[in-house]
């Protein structure tokens, strides 16, 4: 028997407009997660970020324009490349100065491959031939400034858009999108290179590159501003880009640190708000709900910084390190304080800071007593990095409030939450501080 046409029984369930969605969704599916690598393969052929992201969304056009009518490739990551690929090629063959660039290119080769250096010179058992590795070290070049790494790297590595990165820093979309044109321009008006450092040029560039990731997560674990404490995305973002740095520098303990570190905080995500996502302090986390999954994870990654290490443990292994303390503890009381107190001993040691002395302090509050962090707290009353920080008035409402001294708690309880600009956490500090009134 002769089918009916589709129309006689009502639409057709996989009509044009419903497979031209599909085609479009999953267009855009493997934009998002190709992108970086196309805009990083890109930028090694035109030596520019800003012209790399552009022939990337012009890859993303024909996409949306082909894929529709001819369906989706076996190998769309593959098709994009290759797109934004011959794009760029076809634009440095456009470009008036490419005879004359290929003719000295042909010139110093020639010259280069007469010269006995470069005949018997070895290879660098330490070099790293991937173009995403050059993506993440242009990205979060130090002569940009903190604010446009993180939208940069957000943009180009994290496949972020605009509109998602303003809704994510609390910012206007306008704000956002001018500073990362303005980046893009430092970048090339600075000549910086598409390439991997060196020796202490690697090691000075790499730290810049793990604070653009560690601040990313730490703005999604822990919001500095708005209604929700936490931003889940901005986590996800971090710890994905931690984990591909970690495949890609496997030497570096720090790499391995500071993956570790992200790892065995984001375990603890689900445990942090309550049903209506108020905030929930460690000590009242149900950790039945942590993430063991991410608990081993952290542990692998700190068993490979280790296993890699050649001398004293950085930064964010030491950090690592505390976050391990905690998870190892299945309540609570079981934390090893005093070995946590310790660890921060060696970061301060490691990296002079008033937020570590600030972490050290409630340390030893639970290894030793109140009364002794108390005094490392006011010790650090007068530091101009802490002024208008509202964790510094907190803590000390909380050893006060242990102390028995609860009008001085109270006002300290109040005074943090007059500082933050976190909407759930301004709720848990008022909260303190009418317990102290009942109290």
């Amino acid at each position: 028997m002769r089918a009916e046409p589709p129309d006689q029984h009502g639409p057709d369930q996989h009509g044009p407009d419903q497979r031209r969605g599909a085609a479009q969704s999953a267009t855009e599916t493997v934009f998002r997660i190709e992108s970086p690598r196309i805009i990083a393969g890109v930028a090694r052929i035109v030596r520019d970020v800003g012209i790399a992201e552009e022939l990337a969304q012009d890859a993303l056009v024909a996409a949306l324009e082909q894929w529709p009518r001819d369906g989706v490739p076996n190998n769309p990551g593959a098709w994009l490349m290759a797109t934004a690929k011959h794009r760029a090629i076809d634009l440095v063959r456009r470009r008036e100065r490419y005879a004359r660039k290929l003719e000295e290119m042909g010139r110093d080769l020639e010259r280069s491959a007469s010269a006995s250096e470069y005949v018997n010179e070895p290879s660098d058992p330490d070099d790293i031939d991937d173009d995403l590795l050059r993506l993440v070290f242009m990205a979060c070049h130090p002569v940009l400034s903190a604010d446009a790494r993180i939208a940069l790297t957000l943009r180009l590595l994290g496949g972020l858009t605009t509109a998602e990165i303003a809704r994510a820093y609390l910012s206007p979309e306008a704000t956002i999108a001018q500073r990362i044109v303005r980046a893009k321009r430092t970048l090339a008006a600075k000549g910086v290179a598409f390439e991997v450092p060196y020796g202490p040029e690697r090691e000075a560039r790499l730290g810049s590159v793990l604070e653009v990731i560690y601040l990313i997560f730490n703005e999604g674990y822990a919001a500095t501003a708005g209604d929700d404490w936490l931003r889940p995305a901005l986590c996800e973002d971090a710890l994905r880009l931690a984990r591909v740095l970690g495949e890609l520098m496997p030497k570096e303990p720090e790499v391995h640190g500071l993956a570790a570190l992200l790892e065995l905080q984001a375990s603890r995500s689900a445990a942090r708000t309550g049903p209506s996502g108020e905030l929930v302090l460690l000590k009242d986390q149900n950790r039945a709900r942590w993430n063991r999954m991410l608990i081993r994870r952290g542990f692998a990654a700190l068993a490979r910084a280790e296993a890699v290490s050649n001398g004293g443990p950085g930064p964010y292994v030491l950090q690592a390190a505390i976050a391990a303390c905690h998870a190892h503890a299945y309540t609570y009381e079981e934390t090893d304080w005093g070995r946590i107190a310790t660890l921060y001993g060696f970061l301060a040691a490691r990296i002079p800071s008033p937020v570590v002395e600030l972490n050290r302090a409630v340390a030893v509050s639970m290894a030793e007593g109140p009364e002794p962090a108390l005094a490392l707290v006011d010790a650090l009353a007068a530091e101009p990095a802490l002024r208008g920080y509202h964790l510094l008035p907190s803590v000390r409402g909380d050893l006060l409030t242990r102390l028995g001294r609860t009008p001085e708690a109270r006002a300290e309880f109040a005074r943090a939450a007059s500082l933050t600009r976190n909407e759930r956490e301004r709720e848990l500090l008022l909260a303190r501080a009418e317990e102290c009134d009942r109290a």
